[in-house]
């Protein structure tokens, strides 16, 4: 018998060999209908896996985020059946699972075309409707590139498939495909689906590869999941940061700079309330602000360790004949600064911030609007600090995080906390240390984390907040990394209460990330409807013919000295026409003045997006904007 340990705590003992699937059926006939795989000792495996031991186990349904995600990869292999069974000359690379979808690779000398989508789902649903069991063979590696001889891109995925153990699934009894699995129990669980576009991508993103097709598509639960996700990505499409920004006047780009922002006018209006905020925050959680050169000695970025682990990400310069590059980070610049005078346990924690300039090189294709450019403004900070208060001050970052993150209105947030990647400095042991420190700090807080495997920085792990927008779309922004690596290299060293030298722990960290890509994320998450605070233009005062703009000036200069961000609109249109003006500005405010308002010093208010109007004294619309502004509402 084997004593299973499920996830409320409770204990079941079961037959050596009962499947997972069964499993589910002994605790409940709801929990049985809804499974679709399995966690045993961690690790996702299908509903037909035996369990032979005493273990931990966890059903999986479409609740559970692995659940949706299994279920996508199970419609990916679905929709290559369906494509291979359409073009029987189709060699499948692979497809693996994306944000809210799936893609599959193919190598097809005939295009696919947007005209074809709905041939493939038709086959999907049939395929669908079939039920057709997903059933899963293995076999060692070798047996595996036998059994695939020929095909370059599966022995290729072989090769580099970790594990002596190679799996294989078959859809009913025909279509069969190379995958680790899992998968759910029968393609009829696949839920609603829509193949969403077709692109062009090499094979293993190398542009001297053959260029492949890559055919994306999105699986949800129910049609109604599905029409919803539809719906957001229209929504989206709406608030895309690039046509807002040029429609507002807020950024442009420039062929002359490719991946290089041009700020203007009401775009820097709203950076540097943000900065204004940002830096109001940090003095309040007790951070001193640095500013470092953006092109540095090319020796410095030996000493760093990034010229072995991001040299290809850099770009450079020669001075006098002297190799220079610009800097991708800030941490380096904060070390020397750090090194120009010595130092006491008495200063730590030393909280140091900069928001520094930095270049990385993206190529063309991945470039997209201010979300990923080659220059960019990282609001980064280093903490030095003894081991002993590294977990208070983690606690103390993730605070103010989210302090910042909740002004902006982003309630909906979530950790991940990422480990050594393969490219990494540092020794194991160090590494360790790093990891459960970060992990101590997150149970302190009580806060739930998933946790990403290898993709720590290659300087120390590192713990990434991750928020969610008005239209439910992931968006990773702030970042803790810890690091014992760096000021070792960087021979940085105190006096501790000893009087013996020591080495400092650094915490590298950052809460908005690109302050290009953060603005971005604002203007699509709020459609450039701004909240007051942030607003280029706060209010416009809009004058209802020509006899009332002498009126219209004194509101104006009494905002003005008010400090609001105010305009006018003394043009001789039509006031309906100056409103609507104004509404597709997304102006917060509009202040229709006339006559009867200059015989009462009042303004008729009309607020964005509120139909109703109202006339109060100008002294009482200053206070309740200027408490609007105060606490920054959203």
């Amino acid at each position: 018998m084997a004593k299973v340990a499920l996830p409320d705590g409770s204990k079941l003992e079961v037959a050596d060999g009962t499947t997972a699937g069964q499993l589910a059926e002994q605790i409940g006939t709801g929990l049985a209908k809804a499974a679709i795989a399995a966690r045993i000792n961690g690790e996702l495996v299908d509903l037909s896996t035996p369990i032979n031991d005493n273990a931990d186990v966890q059903i999986i349904t479409l609740k559970d985020s692995e659940g949706i995600n299994i279920m996508r990869h199970s419609c990916a292999h679905v929709m290559a059946e369906a494509i291979c069974s359409i073009w029987p000359a189709t060699k499948l690379v692979y497809g693996p699972t994306v944000e809210d979808g799936f893609y599959y690779d193919i190598d097809l000398d005939e295009p696919i075309r947007p005209s074809d989508f709905q041939r493939i789902e038709e086959k999907m649903r049939e395929i669908v409707k079939a039920d057709k069991p997903f059933i899963r063979t293995e076999m060692s590696r070798a047996e595996a590139l036998d059994k695939l001889a020929g095909n370059k891109y599966k022995t290729d995925n072989i090769k580099h498939a970790d594990g002596d153990v190679i799996s294989f699934y078959l859809q009913g009894d025909g279509f069969e495909d190379l995958c680790r699995g899992p998968h759910l129990p029968s393609t009829g669980k696949v839920g609603s689906f829509k193949i969403m576009s077709v692109a062009g991508a090499y094979w293993h993103g190398d542009p001297t590869q053959k260029m492949l097709q890559r055919v994306y598509g999105t699986c949800w639960p129910t049609q109604k999941d599905l029409d919803d996700y539809l719906t957001r990505l229209e929504e989206a499409k709406k608030r895309d940061h690039r046509l807002l920004g040029k429609q507002l006047d807020l950024f442009s780009f420039n062929e002359a700079a490719p991946g290089f922002a041009f700020m203007h006018a009401k775009g820097m209006i709203i950076w540097n309330a943000i900065v204004d905020f940002w830096r109001a925050v940090h003095n309040k959680y007790g951070y001193q602000e640095i500013k470092t050169p953006i092109i540095l000695n090319e020796q410095l970025w030996h000493k760093s360790g990034h010229w072995d682990n991001y040299k290809e990400n850099m770009y450079f310069t020669n001075i006098d004949g002297v190799g220079y590059a610009i800097k991708p980070m800030n941490c380096p610049g904060g070390c020397l600064v750090y090194k120009t005078r010595q130092h006491s346990y008495r200063e730590f924690p030393m909280r140091i911030a900069e928001l520094g300039l930095v270049h990385r090189h993206e190529a063309s294709g991945v470039m997209h609007g201010l979300f990923r450019v080659r220059q960019f403004t990282q609001d980064d900070a280093h903490i030095y600090c003894t081991p002993e208060q590294i977990e208070q001050e983690i606690i103390g970052v993730i605070e103010l995080t989210f302090e910042m993150y909740r002004a902006f209105g982003f309630e909906d947030f979530h950790i991940e906390l990422s480990t050594k990647p393969e490219k990494h400095i540092g020794s194991d042991q160090i590494w360790d240390v790093a990891t459960n420190a970060l992990k101590d700090a997150l149970k302190h807080k009580a806060i739930e984390y998933k946790i990403n495997e290898g993709d720590g920085a290659f300087y120390g792990p590192k713990i990434d907040f991750h928020i969610k927008d008005c239209l439910r779309r992931s968006w990773q922004l702030g970042t803790i990394q810890l690091d014992f690596s760096m000021p070792a290299r960087f021979n940085l060293v105190y006096t501790d209460r000893d009087n013996t030298e020591k080495t400092p722990v650094m915490i590298h960290r950052a809460v908005l990330g690109s302050f290009e890509r953060f603005i971005g994320i604002l203007i699509e998450h709020y459609g450039a409807n701004f909240p007051l605070w942030l607003a280029p233009e706060q209010v416009r005062i809009l004058a209802i013919s020509e006899k009332s703009n002498d009126y219209a000036k004194v509101v104006r200069d009494k905002l003005k000295d008010a400090q609001l961000r105010c305009g006018m609109d003394l043009s001789d249109e039509k006031i309906n026409a100056k409103i609507a003006k104004a509404h597709s500005e997304k102006l917060p405010y509009m202040l229709v003045v006339g006559p009867k308002e200059a015989r009462s010093n009042t303004v008729n208010v009309r607020i964005r997006g509120d139909k109703e109007t109202r006339t109060v004294v100008i002294d009482d619309f200053l206070r309740t904007v200027k408490q609007e502004i105060v606490e920054k509402k959203i």
